[in-house]
């Protein structure tokens, strides 16, 4: 089985030239034909200079540097596209995650699955950050509407020829793996050892948005959310409306700046809360419509 490994790069300057070590250790004994493509993804240090070395000293690495930073989801994406071998895989830089491993999720490919997970035995992040990584793959799992996926990691193996299903896509905000479930259903996962990252270039606020990017760009849920919380305060207004009209009947008048207040914010929030959503719509719809590329490659070197 010839393999492809895909490595997006950002800041990794320190890391990269062991994780090559590491697989250039692996490989031979599990594949005929491999290779490794580094995709530098505008990384602000010396990450490029190490790709280009590690290019001439091992004539099984490939390098690709970005014109800028577009993200860890669209690097992959570029690698994927440049792929050469019938069997692609995808992994961090920072060493989580361990290129011992690969023939775990080799053998799973083999049952006849077209994309495996190496699944961490345990998340190696804080409990916050840990929950929150729980919510996302919960939320993505449900939107692409496959169970397997809820143990999705950076870790996959997969079968080249998937990238056919989204060959025309071409959109600055993308999650790989939602692409990937356009062309299967038949998604699995393998339990690995994943050590906790060195360092890290996702934060609180980063999960956030990566949260709501696979919300608002893969699935129309908050806008039902919308329209069901617009149905309730109508329902609610209407319950109201009766109250004030049978209080006025049965006492003469309906006391209380208070009530009248609390009223007028809770409306207003939810239109708001509703506009929101909306909008975060539309500005999917903007970004789509500005024809942006997923990626621009500046300079390729290796074979």
């Amino acid at each position: 089985m010839n393999l492809s490994i895909v490595v997006p790069v950002y800041q990794g300057e320190s890391l990269i030239e062991s994780l090559i070590e590491r697989l250039g250790r692996t490989l031979p004994s599990i594949s005929e034909k491999f290779e490794v493509i580094l995709v530098n993804d505008g990384s602000p240090d010396g990450s490029w200079l190490v790709i280009e070395r590690l290019s001439h000293k091992y004539p099984w690495v490939r390098g690709i540097c970005l014109m800028r930073n577009y993200g860890q989801h669209n690097a992959t994406l570029c690698g994927v596209r440049l792929a050469r071998y019938d069997v692609t895989i995808t992994m961090d830089q920072d060493l989580q995650h361990p290129p011992e491993a690969i023939p775990l999720l080799l053998a799973e490919l083999e049952k006849g699955f077209d994309v495996v997970y190496g699944s961490p035995r345990k998340l190696p992040q804080g409990i916050i950050r840990n929950l929150l990584t729980a919510a996302i793959k919960r939320i993505l799992s449900s939107i692409m509407g496959i169970d397997s996926v809820k143990n999705i990691s950076a870790y996959r193996a997969f079968h080249t020829r998937l990238r056919s299903a989204f060959g025309n896509f071409q959109s600055p905000t993308m999650i790989i793996d939602v692409l990937l479930s356009w062309g299967t259903t038949r998604f699995t996962s393998v339990v690995v050892d994943i050590s906790e990252a060195r360092s890290s270039n996702y934060f609180f606020l980063t999960l956030v948005k990566a949260a709501l990017l696979i919300l608002t760009s893969y699935s129309t849920r908050p806008l039902r959310l919308a329209s069901w919380i617009g149905f309730i305060m109508t329902l609610f207004g209407l319950g109201v409306f009766v109250y004030v009209i049978v209080t006025y009947f049965t006492l003469g008048s309906l006391p209380g700046f208070s009530f009248l207040a609390s009223i007028i914010a809770l409306f207003s929030g939810t239109q708001l809360f509703t506009l929101g959503i909306i909008g975060e719509y539309l500005a999917r719809m903007f970004d789509r419509s500005m024809d942006k590329p997923a990626y621009v490659i500046q300079q390729m070197v290796g074979e």
